[in-house]
């Protein structure tokens, strides 16, 4: 992996910018895509980079998610700790003792999640799931009054605190928010190299808002670029750590993956056998999978008009929707191999094949 996406993934990684308070992500994309890219945002604040080949048509959104999961406050405790709701999906075991950075009108809070100490609970309660509305977020403040003149108030997004670190083996990345920055990552560096290369089409990268909490973003941005075909960029859960059992198997390192079907999406069929023809044919690494649960940007999008042609992308990935997931340079690099391959061969003839009824 060059220096220079080591360099972005990292930055994008500890960004901060949960469901709704995407602003910071948005900035960064657009000031790394500056003079490269047409822009416009739609009214939820998703942002559209437009980079013109040598046609208009087809038109190919290629979506990936801004927001990452975290948590909002819901209350300010007389103790002076914060009660909060989340932001996106979480399991409860993951959350309690880890780091958190409050936003607040007046700046940043380092804060912690707690609950009730062990020793303070009866004997019966100690090994049962601590559910999330009995935890709480301490930022040092003592009582309602002093919380509330550090600026805090209801409403304030609450990030996950967590350094982008490479692993003992240096292909190994571990960092939060990767479940969309990954795909972030991707879109800048599509379009950073198609500013060499000729394409038959219009390429429409989006910085999409809100998917975490239900691909909202993704709806209003699909009526900004109008596309004919959307490869959605995420995460794909990779399924090779011990506990996972009767799923198809995806690994670090062996590539990205085409997702046949998620709870939101079938991919088109013959655009996903182009996918696949492509990725043969160029010799790029790729993983083919399934799942039943969960859902991304194309849930959206492929609603569209009249209907948009939809693949969905994963970068492998462990422990999402956690403080902390890894993922694997070779992958990225396979990903935005393909991105270009795709991009490059997908002129009007090919669209016109693809998007034939039967």
């Amino acid at each position: 992996m060059r220096k220079n996406s080591l360099e972005l993934l990292k930055a994008l990684s500890e960004m901060h910018g949960v469901s709704g308070f995407e602003g910071p992500v948005r900035g960064f994309i657009r000031s790394q895509l500056e003079g490269l890219a047409e822009f416009e945002t739609d009214n939820l604040g998703s942002l559209v980079c437009k980079k013109r080949g040598t046609d208009d048509r087809p038109r190919i959104m290629v979506p990936a998610h801004m927001d990452e999961i975290g948590f909002v406050v819901k209350d300010v405790d007389e103790s002076g700790c914060l009660r909060f709701a989340t932001l996106g999906g979480w399991l409860e075991q993951v959350m309690l003792g880890h780091q958190v950075v409050v936003k607040t009108r007046k700046g940043d809070l380092a804060g912690v999640i707690g609950s009730t100490p062990p020793h303070m609970l009866p004997r019966e309660e100690r090994d049962k799931l601590i559910k999330q509305k009995k935890m709480f977020i301490d930022v040092g403040a003592r009582g309602k009054k002093e919380a509330e003149g550090l600026g805090v108030r209801i409403g304030d997004p609450v990030v996950p605190r967590q350094e982008f670190t490479q692993l003992e083996n240096g292909k190994c990345l571990m960092g939060k928010a990767w479940d969309d920055r990954a795909g972030c990552a991707l879109i800048i560096e599509l379009i950073q190299r198609l500013r060499r290369l000729k394409h038959p089409n219009t390429v429409c990268g989006v910085g999409t808002v809100q998917e975490e909490v239900g691909t909202r973003g993704a709806e209003t941005a699909a009526d900004v670029v109008n596309p004919d075909f959307c490869m959605a960029l995420d995460v794909g859960i990779a399924t090779d750590v011990p506990g996972i059992e009767g799923e198809p198997k995806v690994s670090l390192g062996k590539g990205p993956v085409l997702y046949m079907q998620d709870a939101g999406t079938i991919s088109h069929l013959r655009f996903r056998d182009f996918v696949v023809e492509t990725a043969e044919r160029r010799k790029i690494p790729h993983q083919i999978s399934l799942i039943e649960g969960g859902a991304t940007d194309a849930r959206a999008v492929q609603l569209h008009g009249r209907g948009v042609a939809s693949v969905v992308f994963g970068l492998p990935a462990r422990h999402i929707h956690s403080h902390a997931g890894v993922i694997h340079t070779d992958d990225y690099d396979a990903m935005l191999r393909l991105l270009v391959e795709l991009v490059r061969a997908l002129d009007a003839q090919v669209a016109q094949r693809l998007l034939e009824a039967d």
